[in-house]
């Protein structure tokens, strides 16, 4: 007789699933879930364009540069803004790099849309964006590949285990042995 957590008896209770089952199911959300992770890359680059459209028509949206200057005050100078652009990009896709060949799961690329963004709204308030909008456009373009990229490998990889495990499940009705 199964019994609840205050020792009475339990009543209705659906017969529990075996493990194989549970680990099934769990297999089959893990696919899904990797499925829909692979196109986060896509999703951000999507985003992203979104935004260089709009900073392409110079922020219609946003107050003008005069209006936030005088209230926030000046923004760096448009070379400063260029330097750190620079260093985060190749910050950026060292960072990807690595994560890459560690095989890590790491949900980062909406980040860099904002950091991105950040970028055209600096030069947009420095009103320097005309002069550099290729190169954060570019930057975020390299960058956001690299991610996509990185996503989409991982997602495959993970995927293909998965798949293997859960036609190892179909194929016995075991649990697959664990990898080391």
């Amino acid at each position: 007789m199964t019994q609840t957590v205050d020792n009475q008896p339990a009543t209705d209770l659906a017969p529990q699933q075996s493990q194989v089952e549970l680990f099934e199911q769990q297999l089959r959300a893990d696919i899904k879930r990797l499925g829909r992770f692979s196109n986060r890359g896509l999703w951000a680059f999507s985003l992203f364009m979104l935004v260089c459209m709009m900073a392409w028509r110079d922020f219609p949206m946003l107050p003008l540069p005069d209006t936030v200057v005088a209230a926030l005050g000046p923004p760096p100078a448009p070379h400063i803004i260029s330097i750190v652009l620079l260093f985060y990009t190749f910050s950026a896709i060292i960072l990807s790099l690595s994560r890459m060949t560690a095989g890590l799961e790491h949900k980062s690329s909406f980040c860099h849309v904002g950091y991105l963004t950040g970028f055209f709204l600096f030069y947009h308030f420095a009103k320097a964006l005309d002069d550099n909008f290729w190169a954060v456009l570019g930057s975020g373009v390299t960058i956001l590949s690299v991610e996509s990229y990185r996503i989409w490998s991982f997602c495959r990889e993970a995927l293909g285990r998965k798949a293997e495990q859960l036609e190892f499940v179909q194929r016995t009705g075991r649990i697959p042995p664990e990898d080391e």
